[in-house]
């Protein structure tokens, strides 16, 4: 078999990181190997996301800059994977003719095929999303990717999929129309793929989904038919043996069960470190959103969290001037993050996103005062993740490996937070160390190796 090389450029969540990884190993029988850059490359793809404008017109931009490239290489192979190939479809082939390919989020298992035939009759678009769609069961292979390509892989660290799809409609959010109903992957199937990561060497995991504390919500997941809820599936995988840590992203707060919050205090390899996205701290502008909670329920949350596990780091989403949003409502906003002191945010200016019903609401807001309220959020939040910091100064924490060159290591501790350390031992990406946190930055921690941990 002729061998070709492929580039990925993957935009967005980690999610999509995952998606590239599938699509990697799912080229890999088709004959084509990754490669380190663009320049020589017989396959482009482009792994897209559009939760946000600004990342769809990054994409189209480089869409743009790649129809030179296949002008000057006409058997270049040009496909656009992801979320903004499932909103777009066949648009992107109208306007960007030097495309050969749009994969849609529930066809990238297949993109081996689609090429072949897009070869045979042109170009294709395969974007048709199933209600009924199963999450096909792909095994890791340790050569699915090419590590000195692609620098930012790390093998000692991996995502899983256990989840697509939303059925929460929140009125601002495109992930329903882009990624359909929510269905959940067999729990063997999950099992099976973390056994197989663990034994290929793989530390930590992260299990990923749309809404990751509604697994097993919409269809049956366990063999016999019976419950099985996302809290009994992090106890599976927390069994593992050789792993030894576990996270996951993203929840829902409307979506937080008791049984799940008690998993951080009873399962030892899961780390302490939680992300719940608020959007916003109005009522008013919460059920505008669909969110389907309040601010003191969301309050309600937090305090059961800390009172299960008091040392938990939380971060959260902000969406800052959703339509209607008053100077009364942003308040809220700023007075909930006084409230729960966020360890970290991703916070965003609202901007229109096709199919969504926000698009039609009325009384937007202007651009200056979007950017106003996003600079002050964005400051006070930048002042609180310092306070949190320095409650780590002199405090002995167990870190991972994540980088060791020239005399520096660069690792994170079990609550997401990197810290950098001169280099005193041997060390390789996994590892652990025990460290003594020496100083706080606003966005990293400086240490000390005091020994393997």
């Amino acid at each position: 078999m002729e061998q070709k090389v492929f580039f990925i450029k993957t935009f967005g969540c980690q999610m999509n990181e995952r998606d590239s990884e599938i699509m990697a190993q799912s080229l890999s029988t088709y004959g084509y190997v990754e490669g380190m850059d663009i320049a020589g490359a017989d396959l482009i793809i482009l792994n897209t996301c559009s939760i946000r404008a600004k990342a769809e017109q990054k994409v189209m931009s480089m869409l743009g800059y790649l129809r030179k490239n296949k002008k000057n290489k006409p058997d270049l192979k040009i496909c656009v994977a992801g979320c903004v190939a499932q909103q777009e479809g066949k648009r992107i082939l109208k306007k960007m003719p030097h495309v050969d390919l749009v994969v849609g989020t529930q066809n990238i298992y297949n993109i081996g095929e689609l090429l072949l035939e897009s070869s045979k009759n042109g170009p294709q678009a395969a974007i048709g999303l199933d209600d009924k769609y199963d999450i096909p069961n792909l095994l890791p292979t340790l050569s699915s990717r090419n590590q000195d390509a692609t620098i930012s892989i790390q093998p000692f660290r991996k995502f899983v999929t256990i989840m697509q799809g939303c059925n929460n409609y929140c009125t601002y959010c495109v992930v329903p129309h882009t990624r359909g109903r929510e269905v959940s992957r067999k729990s063997n199937d999950i099992i099976d793929e973390v056994n197989a990561l663990v034994k290929g060497g793989t530390k930590e995991i992260t299990l990923l989904g749309q809404n990751v504390n509604s697994y097993g919500k919409t269809n049956s997941v366990s063999d016999n038919g019976n419950s099985y809820s996302f809290s009994d599936l992090l106890r599976e995988v927390s069994e593992v043996k050789g792993l030894k840590r576990l996270r996951f992203t993203t929840s829902n707060p409307k979506d937080l069960t008791d049984d799940l919050m008690r998993c951080f205090q009873n399962i030892d390899n899961l780390c302490h470190q939680f992300h719940l996205p608020v959007q916003a701290g109005s009522d008013s502008v919460l059920k505008k959103m669909n969110r389907k909670y309040t601010v003191r329920q969301y309050l309600n949350l937090v305090d059961n969290l800390r009172h299960y596990c008091p040392e938990i780091a939380l971060t959260t989403d902000v969406i800052v001037g959703f339509p209607g949003e008053s100077p009364e409502d942003f308040e809220g906003t700023m007075n909930l993050l006084e409230k729960v002191q966020f360890h970290g945010s991703f916070s965003f200016k609202y901007s229109d996103r096709p199919g969504t019903r926000a698009g039609s609401f009325e009384e937007k807001i202007d651009e200056t005062i979007k950017s106003e309220r996003l600079a002050r959020f964005q400051a006070r939040q930048d002042e609180i993740s310092f306070k949190r910091n320095r409650e780590y100064v002199g405090k002995i924490k167990t870190v991972m490996v994540e980088d060791c060159s020239n005399d520096s290591v660069k690792s994170r501790t079990e609550t997401n937070h990197i810290v950098h350390c001169a280099k005193t031992i041997d060390a390789r990406p996994g590892d652990c160390l025990d460290v003594t946190i020496t100083r706080a930055g606003q966005h990293s921690l400086q240490g000390k190796i005091i020994n393997p941990g």
